[in-house]
């Protein structure tokens, strides 16, 4: 009785918004495209339908990707495949820097530069209730892009790591090849390839979602941190060169693009920080991943411990100095500072 007329008054809810693909064979950046897609309010009741008929796509498709051989927002198509297809994050997010006009777009990087920065305030505040400020959301788009998208979108479009030569390894468990995994194999008949495509957004979803909140949560927060340090260097020491960093965190590569912000390129050469144990004095490198300081510990102190190493260095608490001479351990803030403070007015014999 009372259940039927329910159902009756109120017919169940089908989505009238579909997201249009091509079948067959899925690959990552579609997938991934159809996940940032859903993560807006305007889809993500949306069904998928995959198809290669161009006609039936577009009269049915509200949002069309990586199928189609048109690249039109107006009409939210949104392929890359045809030949007059040349764009990048650059070109088509004029402000970012020239570096990203090197990888042509996949429909995870079309999508992305088109609906980025909503799809990241949409999943910050689903998954944690915050939103980032309009400064730290430009940064992380950009971060985002370079640390999750660009890899997809050089991936789909055969773009080579490096130039010349065969690499002396294959990587052969990046997203996209995991991915690709998900897809039935030679040998697999009886399968249901629309429940194996919901299996992988699922899949590339967790990491899309994954690295977001590490950029906006942990990453931008890394630079707060570093830029504070930057900002109060001269307190540290007159010359800037002396960084105190009040919270360990991941600090190189951030140091290197905010010394450029602040226009003092080069300048910091020591970073301090505890590291939760001890304190540490750390040679700030060259470049992030390089292993070449601007600035190393005075030779005399390299290799040495202790009562040895404080007595040749003349301050008290001193626990180590890497052989190196890269970074050096204290056992107090002040032993740690003078530590630096030597090290910078040292000039080798």
């Amino acid at each position: 009785g009372q259940l039927a007329r329910m159902t009756d008054s109120t017919p169940p809810k089908r989505s009238t918004v579909w997201i249009g693909t091509h079948n067959g064979t899925f690959h990552c950046d579609e997938v991934v495209a159809c996940f940032m897609l859903k993560q807006l309010p305007e889809y993500e009741n949306a069904e998928i339908f995959r198809s290669r008929d161009d006609k039936a796509l577009r009269e049915k498709c509200d949002i069309i990707v990586d199928v189609g051989g048109e690249y039109d927002p107006s009409k939210k198509w949104y392929d890359h495949h045809q030949k007059s297809f040349g764009e990048t994050f650059k070109s088509v997010r004029p402000d970012v820097s020239e570096d990203f006009n090197v990888i042509r777009l996949s429909s995870a990087g079309l999508v992305y530069s088109h609906y980025g920065e909503r799809v990241i305030q949409s999943i910050l505040q689903k998954e944690r209730g915050i939103q980032l400020s309009p400064a730290n959301l430009s940064l992380a788009f950009v971060q985002i892009y370079r640390n999750f998208i660009s890899e997809l979108d050089a991936i789909d479009n055969g773009v080579p790591m490096f130039e010349g030569g065969e690499p002396v390894y294959k990587i052969s468990t990046h997203l996209s090849a995991r991915i690709g995994k998900l897809n039935p194999s030679w040998q697999e008949t009886d399968v249901d390839i629309d429940q194996r495509f919901n299996q992988a957004i699922d899949a590339a979803g967790r990491e899309f979602v994954a690295n977001v909140l590490e950029v906006a949560c942990s990453w931008i927060a890394a630079r707060d941190h570093v830029r504070k340090a930057l900002e109060e260097a001269k307190s540290v020491y007159p010359s800037g060169e002396i960084l105190k960093l009040k919270i360990f965190c991941p600090w190189k590569a951030h140091l290197a693009d905010l010394e450029k912000e602040y226009q003092v390129e080069g300048v910091p050469k020591l970073v301090i920080f505890n590291d939760g144990a001890s304190w540490r004095v750390a040679g700030v490198p060259v470049s992030p991943s390089s292993f070449v300081g601007r600035k190393f510990l005075p030779t005399e102190w390299r290799g040495l411990r202790d009562e040895e190493l404080s007595e040749k260095a003349g301050i008290k608490d001193l626990v180590f100095v890497h052989h190196s001479g890269f970074i050096g351990g204290a056992k107090s803030e002040e032993a740690a500072l003078s530590m630096a403070k030597k090290s910078i007015e040292w000039t080798e014999e």
